[in-house]
């Protein structure tokens, strides 16, 4: 059974799309005390493998309505929405600034625009790309607020660049190809299907066995498995619902909030809180607005107005 998407983004999606934002605003937290014990590659591996296991029990019966024609879409998903880019960022983050990630991060909108313009026929209007640019305009004030951040750029730039092209193909993958899939089905099988690598990948490839012994270990291991549980897997759940009932554009919009969720945080902990805080988050919030304002149908306003 399929989500029927509305003109207009209806409450429900707002509420999620400020949840998922809250999620990912917050998991930084957790990859922090993460990176106590673990790499960023090791942590990338054990939080997508870890997902992948987490919703096998809600999986027992939906499984049933995977068809053969959906496993190398929902493997496609996995790949381009998960593994990927957990590794690319994992690995550029290695050796770049964490405003300059924040701000490549953000460039995910305009490229999921673009490619479901270009590569999936879809339909896009000037207030879309008006909004997608106003909100990466504000990110840019948003980051550069307080003038310490560190913007050089470097080559590990372009892999973030690459992870929001594979972020923008996901989410066009999830709506032009998959629609007939509930949200916690793809997630929960295109999360399965990485388990196995990632899990390779973390036991022959990175010494993750001998720090069992490492008197952080437990903090650390902790801390990756609720980012996977809550931080991926559910998130990825609420993400997918959230472009099944609204659009690609819509849902790639919550790359805009995380960074407002994180300033938050960051304030309510003693941070400094400048001018340039509030205008960015102002063009940010405007640029949502704008990107997923539709017009009213002539149907609709007379029968308001009757």
């Amino acid at each position: 059974m399929t989500t029927q998407q509305t003109d207009t983004p209806p409450l429900k999606a707002w509420l999620l799309l400020l949840l998922l934002a809250l999620i990912w605003g917050s998991s930084f937290l957790l990859m922090k005390k993460g990176l106590l014990v673990f790499s960023p590659d090791q942590l990338a591996a054990l939080r997508i493998g870890s997902a992948g296991l987490v919703l096998l029990p809600w999986l027992t019966q939906r499984i049933k309505t995977v068809q053969r024609q959906h496993l190398f879409k929902l493997l496609s998903v996995g790949l381009v929405g998960s593994f990927i880019p957990a590794f690319l960022f994992a690995f550029g983050q290695t050796q770049l600034a964490s405003g300059v990630t924040g701000v490549l991060n953000t460039l995910t909108p305009l490229a999921t625009l673009v490619i479901g313009v270009l590569l999936f026929q879809q339909p896009s209007r000037f207030q879309q790309w008006l909004g997608v640019l106003m909100g990466l305009l504000g990110t840019l004030v948003l980051m550069n607020a307080n003038n310490s951040a560190n913007f050089s750029l470097n080559g590990y730039a372009l892999l973030i660049v690459a992870a929001t092209i594979c972020y923008g193909i996901n989410l066009n993958l999830i709506k032009h190809k998959i629609a007939d899939l509930s949200a916690l089905t793809i997630t929960g099988v295109s999360l399965f299907l990485m388990a196995p690598p990632a899990f390779v990948y973390l036991f022959l490839f990175t010494p993750f066995l001998q720090q069992v012994d490492h008197p952080q270990f437990s903090l650390a291991f902790s801390a990756v498995l609720l980012l996977a549980i809550v931080g991926t897997a559910a998130a990825l759940v609420i993400f997918n619902t959230v472009v099944k009932i609204t659009d690609t554009t819509f849902t790639s919009s919550v790359t805009y909030l995380i960074p407002i969720v994180a300033l938050i945080l960051g304030v309510l902990d003693g941070e400094a809180f400048f001018i340039e805080h509030a205008i960015g988050m102002s063009a940010i919030l405007a640029g949502v607005w704008i990107a997923n304002r539709k017009k009213r149908k002539p149907g609709a306003m007379a029968g308001q107005i009757n």
